[in-house]
């Protein structure tokens, strides 16, 4: 479903809540933290005004941000104004910026640099930052409603005797106020960064920032190079979980356009090759996240949000689209579009390239790159959703429900939590109990399957030869469920009721409540035995509705086609027979979207232990303090 245009919305100027008092400030306007505390952010949301010429400002990028870090929790709004005064008895006024090249690397260099603040949402304004084109709307008069008005402003402006000077506190407050909204009791802050025992120079350096942003044309470019403006683009990717990455190859999209922006949105079958697609934002969140940033950085612009469900898509097709954005990644992808639109008779693009940003705390098994794969990766043990409260189960006792489709590896994973105190309750086992002769499930199952070799019975009736040759017609329709020694075959059993959803239930409505009854008596053996952490391994624990048993549920994941070659490896099937079998269970997406906890055991072994012993330790900080004192 096409997703309706979107255009800068009114936006409500209050915030949600009065702002909270500023905190204490030292001589240089960073605040004091309290006691006992290495950081304080004291506003949701601020406006950071950043003055210094901008290769200057580079290097003293990472102490701004660090201060101001401290001071803003949520989201940190960035207006470049190089050469901006604050000082004297007028009022400064907003005034454009020339978009070139040396402008994008600076976007890159601040994004990369936020990033080790990953508490922050940081989004540069573009609305000054103007293209060298003849078609641009002049700047706004406006003021520009932003999603989360500033309680904060700060700027890197300084005073000669770096005090915390009113009137230019004044001005920097008329400033921010006659460009964007905010909040009504607006704190403002004039920073001064810690910089280390070195001074920082403050004339322009001769080494320029790395070159991020490459055009396709061979031309050398060079960094005071004006940007050419375009009337229309586009711009793709999958955008889980918006991170600074996606932010550079979105702001500079829309630094080139200056009417209309495409952006698609991967969805479906190009969902299907990602890392984790389970733990995926849904598409409607991803856009929603994605909409917002958008038209904060840039409202003059009008957004064209669709589904990606193909690798060209508007791109390959729409006439009207002059210049397209990719990464390093995804360029190879940009000249397929070209040539895709070159063969239907259409002018190509213009590529702009962006260079990926490294990720400086990656881990091992994690991509070097800041990418949502990764963010993926790390949400593996974490708590996603607060855990059921069960009054049913032992008062001092908390149980983990194990799930994952067929070869997904949950009982190692059973196994290392069992390694790490936990007691195992295992369903597989349940159900031999359950059939076993004598057992509580054995007579029910055997009255509503029959022996499917009524010899004996046909014995007496009939003669010999006519029983056998009727009985073993009969056999090939309903063979024996009853090996000879009376024990319930289960894999005649299984053929019986797989593919038949009538007898399907019949089974299960037998075998489900007395598995779960026998689970229970379980957790009292758990109980008993000093246990006060409890895991049910049980593949069919949301089929069966054993929610009601755990407070937790923790699912294992894998991909579908790494689980069908474990599956052939492991019980000799087919690979469609391998494939069958997982259709007819849960998916991953099913079971995680009721879970509170996922593992993937897709790695190395000791990969795997890492997961389940941070998923451990994470539990044993928020087991009840009951649970916490018996341990």
């Amino acid at each position: 479903m096409r997703t309706p245009r979107l255009r800068a919305q009114p936006r409500g100027t209050v915030c949600q809540a009065p702002s909270p008092p500023p905190a204490p400030l030292d001589q240089h306007g960073n605040p004091v933290p309290a006691p006992g505390l290495g950081r304080m952010a004291v506003f949701r949301s601020g406006l950071l005004v950043l003055t210094t010429p901008l290769a200057s400002l580079a290097p003293r990028l990472a102490p701004i941000l660090t201060s101001a870090a401290r001071l803003v929790n949520d989201t940190l709004y960035v207006h470049l104004q190089p050469g901006l005064s604050l000082e004297g008895p007028a009022q400064p006024q907003s005034t454009p910026v020339q978009a070139t090249f040396e402008v994008l690397d600076f976007i890159t260099h601040l994004y990369a640099g936020a990033d080790v603040h990953r508490h922050l949402d940081v989004r540069i304004l573009l609305t000054n930052i103007r293209t060298k084109s003849t078609f641009l709307p002049p700047l706004p008069t406006s003021v520009q409603n932003l999603a989360h008005p500033p309680e904060v402003v700060l700027t890197d402006f300084q005073t000669l005797d770096g005090s915390q000077y009113n009137p230019v506190k004044q001005q920097l407050v008329r400033y921010a106020t006659s460009c964007y909204s905010c909040c009504p009791r607006l704190a403002s802050v004039l920073l001064y960064p810690d910089y280390g025992t070195g001074e920082v120079r403050m004339e322009p350096l001769d080494v320029p920032l790395p070159s991020t942003i490459r055009p396709a044309s061979p031309v050398a470019r060079s960094p005071k190079q004006p940007l050419r403006g375009y009337h229309r683009g586009a711009v793709g990717g999958t955008f889980d979980r918006l991170h600074n990455a996606h932010k550079v190859l979105l702001s500079v999209a829309c630094v080139l356009a200056q009417e209309q922006l495409v952006v698609g949105v991967a969805d479906k079958d190009l969902l299907k090759s990602k890392l984790l697609p389970e733990l995926l934002q849904p598409y409607t969140e991803r856009v929603e996240h994605l909409s917002e940033f958008l038209v904060d950085v840039k409202p003059s612009l009008t957004f064209d949000v669709i589904p990606l469900l193909d690798p060209y898509g508007p791109a390959g097709s729409d006439p009207s689209l002059e210049f397209l954005v990719v990464s390093e990644e995804t360029y190879r992808g940009g000249m397929a579009v070209n040539r895709f639109r070159l063969e239907n008779d259409l002018e190509e693009l213009a590529l702009y390239q962006i260079q990926l940003l490294k990720d400086l705390r990656h881990v091992e098994n994690e991509e070097d790159k800041v990418s949502s794969s990764s963010f993926r990766q790390r949400m593996l043990g974490n708590l996603l959703r607060p855990p059921y409260e069960r009054s049913e189960v032992p008062q001092s006792l908390y149980v983990i429900g194990l799930t994952g489709i067929s070869g997904s590896g949950k009982s190692s994973i059973a196994q290392r939590l069992k390694g790490l105190g936990a007691f195992i309750i295992d369903s597989d086992h349940l159900g031999h109990r359950a059939y076993a002769p004598g057992g509580p499930a054995y007579q029910p199952v055997v009255e509503a399957f029959g022996t499917g070799n009524n010899w004996g019975k046909l014995e007496g009736a009939w003669s010999e030869e006519l029983a056998r040759p009727l009985c073993s017609a009969l056999s090939l329709f309903c063979p024996d469920i009853l090996h000879k020694d009376g024990v319930i075959n289960r894999k005649a059993l299984g053929n019986r009721v797989f593919g038949n959803k009538k007898q399907l239930k019949i089974l299960t409505d037998i075998m489900w409540p007395i598995m779960a009854k026998l689970a229970r008596e379980e957790m009292d053996r758990a109980v008993i035995e000093g246990k006060h952490v409890c895991v049910i391994d049980a593949a069919i624990l949301l089929e069966a509705g054993w929610q009601n048993l755990v407070h937790e549920v923790w699912t294992v994941v894998i991909p579908e086609t790494e689980a069908i070659r474990r599956i052939v490896e492991r019980d000799g099937l087919s690979d469609a027979a391998a494939q069958s079998r997982l259709r007819s269970q849960m998916s991953g997406q099913q079971l995680v979207e009721q879970s509170h906890v996922v593992l993937s055991t897709l790695w190395e072994p000791r990969i795997t232990q890492r997961q389940v012993e941070k998923a451990w330790a994470l539990l044993q900080k928020r087991l009840p303090k009951t649970h916490q004192a018996l341990n």
